[in-house]
């Protein structure tokens, strides 16, 4: 597979909910090209699962 290939692969497991084999075709796609669109959309996907809000976890 290409960069683009494994781009949307993990865009196709983003939608289904699948965080885990999102990421990893975007460290792949990203291996095979650095300027892929897939550095940006792993660093969004790596953002929403960092996401604190200590609000959310002390009520």
């Amino acid at each position: 597979m290409n960069s683009r290939e494994l781009y949307e692969q993990g865009n196709d497991y983003r939608r289904q909910g699948n965080w885990q084999e999102a990421i990893n075709s975007y460290i792949q796609a990203i291996e095979l090209d650095p300027d892929s669109p897939a550095v940006e959309a792993k660093a969004m996907l790596d953002d929403i699962l960092n996401y604190y809000h200590k609000d959310a976890y002390n009520p």
